[in-house]
């Protein structure tokens, strides 16, 4: 029998899905690279449906490798480069109708490979990825969130400090890439004060929350069945862990309570989701559920800075080499 054709979307210097490659080859298992936005004669691709093919069949061939779309068993899509860079050269309009081409075409054949495992499909990341969404879906399995305000409006951020204080902000999405050097950047969650608010919040929406009054944080990733959850402090009591030296973390694993982790596998199962990354705050000592509140979670996190990533790259070889029982 031969062995599933993996297919792993991703940029070149991505050591999270070098982790999982290295893993499919020590099984065995074919795999595939590719990033989308080589397409040209780095990437050349022709796929075929109609006249009594019912799916997508065709080829994609890379200066490496040259795959059979049909044999695609399961694609591991991480962080492609967005299609804007491979085309930035090109007049606005150009660049703009040239970038949704290979988006709508490459991508959408790539995003509809039939029988294939996706882990995660991109139609399910970019779903799960907005904040009121996950907010509201977590609140409805009975997870308990934070009290949140999402506003333009000066006046109902003054109320909402005046009767949760104290209150952070914390953007949506991270900081877009710089036109000059091509990097991307962030905003942590921070404290914010009332008398800070002015006509300057209705230019774009904003998330506000009460500040939880924390015990710590905990990270936990879920990849199909498997559930895997670290305890993090910050040496220095950072409000956002994120913000600081990776390196210096504390890290501690903790068990989740059951109620907590039969809502994630509801909580990814409503995205359409294999894996994810939640973030809880800690109220207690994390032995009860109430202890626990949702805070995001990431559809594509990170994960190759944890203790037990090299059993969490287990699990996605497992769910991509369709062994270990599958996705939940």
């Amino acid at each position: 029998m031969t062995a599933p054709l993996v297919l792993v979307i991703t940029s070149l210097e991505d050591v999270t899905a070098d982790r999982v490659i290295s893993a499919l080859n020590e099984r065995k298992v074919p795999v595939a690279r590719v990033d989308p936005v080589d397409i040209g004669p780095g990437l050349v691709f022709g796929a075929r449906i109609g006249g009594g093919a019912p799916t997508w069949g065709g080829q994609l061939r890379t200066a490496s490798r040259e795959v059979e779309l049909g044999e695609v068993a399961a694609v591991y899509y991480r962080r492609p480069t967005p299609y804007l860079s491979r085309f930035a050269h090109l007049p606005a309009q150009q660049r703009d109708f040239a970038a949704a081409e290979a988006r709508h075409g490459l991508g959408g054949v790539l995003s509809h490979l039939h029988g294939a495992t996706y882990v995660n499909h991109p139609s399910a990341v970019t779903a799960a990825d907005f904040k009121p969404a996950q907010l509201l879906r977590a609140a409805q399995l009975g997870l308990t969130v934070p009290p949140t305000l999402v506003t333009n409006d000066v006046e109902e951020t003054r109320k909402f400090a005046a009767e949760r204080s104290p209150v952070i902000y914390k953007p949506f999405r991270g900081l877009p890439r710089s036109e000059e050097d091509g990097h991307t950047g962030a905003i942590w969650a921070q404290r914010v004060e009332a008398d800070t608010f002015d006509d300057s919040l209705t230019v774009t929406a904003h998330l506000f929350q009460a500040e939880i009054p924390k015990s710590g944080d905990v990270r936990i990733t879920v990849v199909g069945p498997r559930v895997f959850a670290q305890r993090i402090a910050a040496p220095d009591g950072a409000l956002d862990w994120r913000r600081g030296d990776w390196d210096q973390l504390l890290h501690a694993p903790i068990t989740v309570p059951a109620p907590i982790e039969a809502a994630l596998f509801s909580y990814l199962s409503a995205f359409g989701l294999v894996f994810g990354c939640f973030d809880f705050a800690l109220t207690g000592d994390g032995d009860a559920p109430e202890d626990w509140v949702f805070i995001e979670c990431n559809p594509n996190g990170q994960w190759g800075w944890l203790p037990d990533a090299d059993d969490i790259t287990e699990a996605f070889a497992d769910i991509l080499s369709m062994e270990g029982g599958g996705a939940r």
